[in-house]
């Protein structure tokens, strides 16, 4: 079982840009495993805890349950517009949840994993962490990034996660796939060389934080939200659940031959996840074998920014969607960044992507093949004559094409996939413009080579088909209804071969599946 989640998002603010990234890299991707053959579970969710969820609710005046049911709905809306289908929904306000996380923190604790103790410190209340002056910048301040900085002291539980670092830093060192892209690892190794030593600060007192899952043996206490949030990945998953609590069966989910990826944003992949987390589940007894792995992706900038508020630059995936179409910004999504490293959103490239690869190329490819079948041969599709040095050569680049589409994806590398597919489209245009199809035509002796070149081109399109659906399904599933051959969008990898059409099948009338984007200033006007 391939189990694959995403980290869950924040009820404090408005999903953007960056979260549909995720969503629909991970919906890619768990199409693409199915479509490989194996049995996949995608889970994603979102956080609704925390200091500023229940400092937004109180400026709202509104109780934090009602705040975070509102902005969990943002979320949902949002996934459902862009074809965005999960195995598993997580809320951590989830009784099943709770319990799982109780259940945890108690074993922690009956281990002496969990100890009491009195501090006093900055603290950072955007990141809801205390603060070391290993987190001051170069100028000896806390830097932005952590937001408003108070001084605070109290008592609190700590987690010790010192007695997990050396078992982190050995883990790390020995596992190839631990991170990937596999650079962000060193970044994670100098982390823990400057952060050895320290203890996690797991609750917050409830004198100033009510809106969390309480400590089960102090009820005066909260757990700290990044404790709670990251247990999801596995409360869920069906991780200590009751029989009666309708999750996964958590043994046959996380598997050592198939260890579990989490995508996750390069942002919280330092100290959260890649500190945090893999150090709570050594210390719950997970093995190496069972460790996931963290797939981290990059940030879509700006004009070399990072999108923020504050700045006033945040996209809102929702209008992309209802101005350009959810195909298109699904396309751009995953072709316009390569996973793991940053991207600047441009809209002028969303158009371009779009047009050139699907509206022209591909278009442009589906128009040919089911047109002039239509036309040429009544849609009736046959093998023709022998093939040529031209027709084989197509072959071998449909047959290099979907290796490298599968290496790729097999590598989560989804933009490079979809660079491969163009490539083979790309390839067929050409070889329809240089067997010209339409001159063919005219010669009534040259039939049977205009039967075995629009084989080529509808054979192409049938496996071009296969290989888009988990980048944009709908779409795929409408060229397979034209191609009449539904089955399509129920195929493996492994289904593929020459021949997909069967000798005299006949094909349907085309139909546009990729209409040109034309924005409103470059439409002509009308007199």
């Amino acid at each position: 079982m391939f189990y694959l989640t995403t980290a869950i998002d924040y009820t404090n603010g408005s999903p953007h840009i960056g979260h549909a990234y995720e969503k629909v890299l991970a919906d890619v991707i768990t199409r693409y495993r199915r479509l490989r053959g194996d049995e996949a579970f995608f889970l994603t969710g979102v956080d609704q805890h925390g200091q500023k969820v229940q400092q937004t609710a109180e400026k709202e005046g509104v109780n934090p349950a009602t705040f975070v049911k509102r902005t969990t709905k943002k979320f949902l809306n949002l996934w459902e517009k862009l074809d965005v289908k999960y195995d598993g929904w997580a809320e951590t306000i989830d009784p099943r949840h709770k319990a799982c996380v109780q259940a945890i923190l108690t074993t922690l604790k009956d281990q002496g994993q969990l100890y009491k103790h009195a501090h006093s410190g900055h603290y950072s209340v955007r990141q809801e962490q205390f603060l070391s002056d290993r987190d001051r910048d170069e100028s000896g301040e806390f830097g932005p990034e952590w937001g408003e900085v108070v001084e605070l002291k109290e008592e609190n539980w700590y987690f010790k996660l010192s007695d997990h670092t050396d078992w982190l830093k050995s883990y790390l060192e020995a596992t190839a796939d631990a991170i990937i892209p596999s650079f962000r690892k060193s970044e994670l190794l100098n982390a823990l060389e400057r952060n050895s030593g320290t203890d996690l600060c797991i609750s917050r007192p409830k004198e100033r934080l009510r809106w969390g899952i309480e400590i089960p043996f102090d009820p005066d206490f909260v757990t700290y939200v990044w404790f709670d949030a990251l247990i999801n990945y596995i409360s869920f998953a069906g991780y200590r659940a009751a029989p009666d609590a309708d999750l996964p069966d958590f043994s046959s989910l996380w598997t050592t031959d198939e260890r579990p990826v989490h995508i996750i944003g390069k942002d919280i992949l330092v100290p959260a996840h890649g500190i945090y987390w893999l150090c709570m589940l050594h210390a719950m007894g997970f093995a190496d074998a069972e460790m996931p792995r963290l797939l981290v992706h990059g940030w879509w900038n700006i004009r070399g920014e990072k999108m923020s508020k504050s700045l006033g630059n945040i996209v809102d995936p929702a209008e992309l969607a209802e101005k350009f179409g959810v195909e298109a910004l699904r396309y751009y999504l995953v072709r316009d960044i390569v996973t793991g490293k940053d991207s600047d959103f441009d809209v002028e490239r969303l158009i371009m992507l779009y047009n050139t690869e699907l509206a022209n190329e591909l278009g442009n490819l589906c128009n040919r093949a089911l047109n002039m079948s239509q036309r040429f041969t009544e849609g009736v599709i046959t093998r023709g004559g022998i093939f040529s040095d031209e027709d084989l050569a197509l072959q071998t680049s449909l047959a290099e094409s979907t290796e490298a589409y599968r290496t790729a994806m097999d590598e989560f590398d989804v933009s490079k996939g979809l660079e491969a597919l163009s490539r083979h489209v790309v390839h067929c245009n050409q070889y329809a413009e240089r067997m010209k199809p339409w001159e063919l035509n005219k010669d009534p002796e040259k039939k049977d080579r205009l039967a075995t070149v629009l084989q080529h081109l509808a054979e192409s399109v049938a496996h071009c088909t296969v290989m888009l659906s988990p980048v944009l399904p709908e779409a795929a599933a409408k060229l397979a209804a034209q191609l009449n051959l539904p089955f399509l969008t129920e195929l493996s990898l492994s289904d593929l071969h020459w021949g997909l059409l069967p000798e005299g099948h006949t094909i349907g009338k085309p139909k546009p599946v990729f209409p040109k984007i034309v924005l409103d200033e470059e439409k002509p006007e009308v007199k």
